[in-house]
Order: C-alpha cells, then sequence, then structure tokens
C-alpha cells in the first residue's frame, strides 16, 4: 500500500515505483524511489518524509528561528506557546527550511539536489545504489590516514562554501555526512541557519566543527578543531573584502 505523501510524486509523474525505505529516523524517514529520468533526469530518487507532529522532535527550535521574520502576530504566539497549531507551523517551516537551503547550496556545495517538495516531503537525488545507500561517516571504513584526511578536507571545504552562501547546517555530526566513490554528501538541513541573521549561528558553526573533529580524532587525525572554527567564522565576516574568485568558491 503506498503512503498518501507519495502520490503527489506519482501524480506529477517524477517516480515510477517505490523500492523500498532506506532509514527511519527522529524527524523524518527517507525511501528509495524508482525515478521517472524524463521528469528528474535521475534513474534512483530518495523521497524525505517527515513524520506526523506527534513523532517529530524539535528540540529548541526557538534558537534556530531566532532572527526569523513572522509577520502574522497569531503565528507567532502559537510558536512560542507551542499550540497543536504552532507545532503545525513550525513543521511546515522545518520542512521548508530544508527545501530552501537544498536550493541554495544545489550546485556549489556537495547536498543532494532538490526535486521537488511537498509540506511533509522533499524529493531529491540519491547517495549510493540500487543494492546500498551511500554509508554514513560514522560507519564508514576508510582505508588508509591519506583517505581520512581527504574526508575532512572535503567537508572543510563544504562548511566553508556553505558559510560563504550564509547557511550554517546547525545540526552536523558524522551522522548526516554520507560517503560514495571517496566523496562527500552533507544531508538533513531543516534547521539550518542564516549567520547574517540569527545571533546563535557562530555558535552553532562551533558546535559543528567540534563535533566532526570528535570523530576525526577518534579515528587518529588531529586538527585545532576549535581554531579552524574561528578562523572560518573570522573569515567569512571579512568576506565582503575579498573577490570570490580569490576565495577559491566561484561555482
Amino acid at each position: 500500500m503506498r503512503h498518501e505523501s507519495f502520490e503527489h510524486f506519482f501524480d506529477e509523474g517524477l517516480v515510477e515505483a517505490h523500492l523500498k525505505p532506506l532509514k527511519h529516523g527522529k524527524e523524518a524517514s527517507v525511501h528509495l524511489f524508482r525515478a521517472n529520468p524524463r521528469t528528474t533526469g535521475e534513474e534512483l530518487v530518495a523521497l524525505k518524509l517527515y513524520h506526523p507532529l506527534d513523532r517529530r522532535d524539535f528540540r529548541d527550535e526557538t534558537l534556530y528561528r531566532d532572527g526569523e521574520f513572522i509577520k502574522e502576530r497569531r503565528m507567532r504566539v502559537a510558536l512560542d506557546q507551542k499550540t497543536r497549531f504552532g507545532r503545525e507551523l513550525q513543521g511546515s517551516l522545518w520542512v521548508g527550511r530544508e527545501w530552501e537551503t537544498l536550493k541554495k547550496l544545489d550546485g556549489g556545495v556537495a547536498v543532494p539536489r532538490p526535486i521537488e517538495g511537498t509540506q511533509d516531503a522533499i524529493l531529491m537525488s540519491y547517495i549510493g545504489d540500487e543494492d546500498v545507500p551511500a554509508p554514513r561517516l560514522h560507519e564508514y571504513q576508510h582505508d588508509d590516514r591519506d583517505e581520512l584526511a581527504s574526508l575532512w578536507d572535503q567537508l572543510h571545504r563544504a562548511i566553508e562554501r556553505m558559510l560563504y552562501r550564509d547557511v550554517v547546517h546547525g545540526d552536523l555530526s558524522s551522522y548526516n555526512v554520507l560517503i560514495w566513490d571517496g566523496e562527500v554528501t552533507l544531508i538533513d538541513f531543516p534547521q539550518a541557519v542564516d549567520p547574517k541573521k540569527n545571533r546563535h549561528a557562530q555558535s552553532f558553526l562551533e558546535r559543528d566543527v567540534c563535533r566532526l573533529g570528535e570523530h576525526f580524532e577518534r579515528r587518529g587525525l588531529h586538527r585545532p578543531w576549535q581554531r579552524i572554527a574561528n578562523d572560518l567564522w573570522t573569515a567569512w565576516l571579512f568576506a565582503d573584502l575579498v573577490p570570490e574568485e580569490l576565495r577559491g568558491l566561484a561555482t
């Protein structure tokens, strides 16, 4: 039996068959579909389906909403008081934020390509093959120290490129980085923040870098993680003074 949230993607001719579930998390499940290549440009696609309200974990969403402008007072009150309407609104905000962030980063940062979004699901490009999805960094077995260093260098670059596009992931760890053919892909962006608006963005960035650093430290790669985070933030603050081509960030 097909989930009703899948119907939009079948009706739009984007997918042809639901192959299997890939992951069940606290806030969403991910499913593998055979795509319609004519409409998606892909053979396989992943659909991220957000759980119903009572199964989602919103954590300290007020920190992530800092700096967001919501015009209607009724909506602001509902969000602050966490009423049922407020939770529904928060859910749609999180899905919308992930969709907008993926579109913002697509083509410049290693993220899945966003294809189509609804209020409770996002269809995106798939990382892996039909038999095996790309493993997450925390479960990936690297070959040697050189590969480990390469993975960190790619992540460092991805975090930098995100920041120059005014995006801080906000919940980055070895659990939302995929590895496939030696390349990293960052996933899970519902809590992403704009450092120009959110007063907590610097602390989120520091936490992202240091969490990844803990993973690499356990595997024998040592770097000054806090200093790296500080340098990234300082470089972003003064980014307008440096031409993009000199930063090596032109896409």
